[in-house]
């Protein structure tokens, strides 16, 4: 007989906080499917004012406290709680920062690192407060957990390695995605269209998209750039759009159902995703799925497994060559659409049971249903 573990998850956010994304969709998944499996599953974030402090969805418990700093110390305390010393495991969710769950529990944590954040540090936060940030997160963290890891890429595995953490102590379990996937039922848009879905954070780069857009409207009429997502640097990429004269093709749609958010990838010639790293790259297979090819950078890690280059999509080195291969994307509809259909036909190797049964497999978590 198959045995049922507690099991909670030490998160920053969830997908309803505003600014959460694809890192707590990732866990949000797994954690309804290790509910599913009959399992008691429990994420720990921060509260905001989007949700209750308490709630259960997807048969997983969600007990939102503190904010954006204080949630560190929540998780620790509730580790330290009756119902926190219950939990047969805990998943430290590294964003940055981990919860360094090691310091009150001596069995049963795994860490799950999306992507290391060297880059990001000092662009979040400049200065003193940046170099704390990283020293925690490069030196003390690995020094002071010497447990397993999980992460979503072999990029991201390498960069872990980097930072003193043995390689055999790293697994790597990609992104799912949901299924069935779409099927293109809604005809692409008449006028050429980019679409940029992401956080709106200075790490995400928005503003290399509409700086695309700016430079490809003479050669492109009636282009359009549709940007995705909710976040604080919303303002300045407004206020970008306009000193570059684009924000009349430039439509910032903010937080949209899942619903509406297929609908405009759906009609949306190309995708850009230049972040400065992602561990994957959620967005590209949902663009994917929909038969959208993307563009990145080849050195923001993750999207180098995510896009299979010259096939689903193309990786850049520069603004220059994104400018010059949107361009290209746009202008040749043989090969976006070859790119497209190579694009769909591989996101269907991923769907999130298939995520959530290999980690159910690092974890040592019995798989009971289909």
């Amino acid at each position: 007989m198959s045995r049922t573990h507690r099991i909670a998850f030490l998160v920053w956010r969830d997908t309803s906080h505003p600014e959460g994304g694809g890192s707590e969709l990732f866990v949000e998944r797994i954690a309804a499917w290790l509910a599913s499996q009959g399992n008691d599953v429990t994420i720990v974030c921060a509260a905001h004012d989007h949700a209750p402090r308490d709630e259960i969805r997807g048969g997983v418990h969600f007990r939102r406290r503190g904010g954006r700093l204080t949630v560190y110390l929540r998780g620790l305390a509730y580790l330290l709680s009756p119902a926190g010393r219950r939990a047969d495991l805990v998943i430290d969710v590294q964003n940055g920062l981990p919860f360094f769950s090691g310091l009150v529990r001596r069995r049963g944590v795994l860490t799950l690192v999306h992507h290391v954040h060297r880059e990001q540090w000092q662009i979040i936060y400049p200065g003193w407060r940046g170099h704390v940030g990283w020293w925690l997160e490069s030196w003390a963290a690995p020094r002071l957990f010497g447990g397993r890891y999980v992460t979503v890429s072999e990029a991201s595995r390498a960069e872990l390695v980097t930072l003193g953490i043995d390689a055999e102590r790293i697994q790597v379990v990609r992104n799912g995605l949901d299924i069935p996937h779409p099927s293109q039922t809604l005809p692409r848009s008449l006028n050429p269209t980019i679409c940029v879905l992401g956080r709106l954070v200075p790490h995400k780069r928005v503003e290399h998209a509409i700086e695309v857009a700016a430079r490809l409207r003479g050669s492109s009429p009636g282009l359009r750039v549709e940007v995705l997502g909710e976040g604080w640097w919303r303002p300045e990429l407004e206020r970008y759009a306009r000193e570059l004269g684009v924000d009349d093709i430039v439509r910032f749609n903010g937080y949209v159902s899942d619903i509406d958010r297929g609908c405009i990838l759906a009609r949306s010639w190309v995708l850009l995703t230049p972040s400065i790293k992602e561990g994957w790259g959620i967005a590209i297979m949902e663009a994917a799925a929909h038969g959208v090819p993307a563009l990145a950078y080849r050195t923001a890690g993750g999207v180098r497994e995510a896009i299979v280059d010259g096939e689903t999509g193309k990786l850049v080195d520069d603004l220059d060559e994104l400018g010059k291969a949107t361009d290209e994307l746009l202008t040749d509809s043989a090969m976006r659409e070859r790119m497209g259909q190579a694009a769909r036909a591989r996101a269907n190797d991923f769907d999130w049971v298939t995520t959530a049964r290999r980690f159910a497999e690092v974890l040592g978590v019995d798989q009971r249903l289909p």
